[in-house]
This record gives structure tokens, C-alpha cells and sequence, in this order.
């Protein structure tokens, strides 16, 4: 079956027979196409991952300085955990370096909503803009 038709019928096949083709210079039978839109979809995935990561990390930020009776070491630990996570992707990806910045105001904005009704504090409580700095954000020792 050629490669083109794979696509839409066994990816995991898709896969194999793709990669065979590239390896082996026969580029006029692989799936260019869809090779590429998957390409594009790892790096995608790459910024949706870092993203999160950075919306976990700064819910638990606020969780932290905002409900401080709440604190324990699962709150810790996440917050540890996200630090990482980030830290793994971007040193697997430096060039998401600018992307983190620029996706602080957005994943704020949803940290708040979380951060809202995980500690049941109208959203009006947490500042409107993120007070933490980037190197707050990344930094193990740093906790509001």
C-alpha cells in the first residue's frame, strides 16, 4: 500500500514505511506532506506542553500565597514538579525560550480561573496581572 494511503488507515504503519523511505532516499514514495503537518504537530505539542506546565506552575503559585492555611507538600511538590517539566522542555527546545515569556499573561489568566475555584476566592482577589517574574518562575528557592 503506498504512504499516502496509510495515513488515514494505520498511522503506526504510516510511520514505519515513511521513515524506511526517507532513510532510504526514495522521497518521491513518501507521504511529504503529512511528514511535514507531523512535523509541525511535535512542535506544537513542544508549546502546549510548556504551556500547561507554566499554568500548573502559577496556579499553585497563587494556591500558595493566597491560601496560605492550605499549604502542604502536595502543593510543594507540584510546584516542584511543573519547575522541572518546564525546565526539561525548554532545555530539550531552547527556542521556546521567548514562547514562555510570551505565554505568561495567557496562562495567568487561566491560573487565576483555577486558582479561583480550586481555593473558592473570587478572582477579583488575585492581581490582575502576574506578580511573579520569570526568574521567580523558575527559580527552585522561590515561593510567594
Amino acid at each position: 500500500m503506498k504512504a499516502v494511503d496509510l495515513y488515514e488507515k494505520d498511522f503506526a504503519r504510516w510511520t514505519e514505511q515513511n521513515a524506511e523511505l526517507l532513510r532510504t532516499g526514495r522521497f518521491e514514495e513518501a507521504d511529504l506532506e503529512h511528514i511535514a503537518e507531523e512535523i509541525e504537530d511535535m512542535g506544537k505539542e513542544r508549546r502546549h506542553a510548556l504551556r500547561n506546565q507554566l499554568r500548573r506552575l502559577l496556579t499553585h503559585l497563587l494556591k500558595h500565597q493566597f491560601q496560605p492555611s492550605r499549604r502542604g507538600t502536595g502543593w510543594l511538590r507540584t510546584i516542584a514538579n511543573a519547575r522541572v517539566e518546564i525546565r526539561d522542555v525548554l532545555e530539550e527546545n531552547p527556542s521556546l525560550k521567548p514562547f514562555l515569556e510570551e505565554s505568561i499573561p495567557a496562562a495567568y489568566a487561566t491560573a487565576v480561573k483555577l486558582a479561583s475555584i480550586e481555593t473558592k476566592l473570587p478572582a477579583s482577589r488575585f492581581p490582575a496581572t502576574c506578580p511573579y517574574s520569570k526568574r521567580a518562575i523558575l527559580d527552585d528557592d522561590y515561593l510567594p
